[in-house]
């Protein structure tokens, strides 16, 4: 009998564009990643934006999912940070899958 598994997408979270100004220090580009489930990973020297990054956070959980072909979030990837003077666009992306053994997930 083979144990229980489930799949997690991997995501990135990239900074699509900013249609306002930058106060945070956010740059088209920048990014970070959630992977293995629940590790959180920006790269070296970089930073992310507590407060974009609140907004974003609660889709996650979401779209490392496989949710059905007609539910919004499925196709839906764009997220916005909640400062109106910044106005920066975050777009989520899957960026491969991630085999999690059942019992080892709380």
């Amino acid at each position: 009998m083979s144990e229980p598994v489930t799949e997690l997408y991997d995501l990135r979270v990239v900074v699509d564009r900013i249609e306002g100004r930058s106060v945070c220090g956010l740059r088209v580009g920048d990014s970070f990643e959630l992977v293995h489930s629940a590790q959180l990973k920006i790269p070296a020297g970089k930073h992310f934006c507590v407060f974009a990054l609140q907004s974003v956070l609660p889709l996650l959980p979401a779209k490392q999912r496989q949710l059905p072909e007609g539910d919004w979030l499925e196709r839906d990837t764009l997220v916005c940070c909640p400062d109106p003077e910044e106005r920066v666009v975050m777009r989520i992306e899957r960026t491969g899958r991630t085999v999690l053994r059942t019992e080892d997930l709380t």
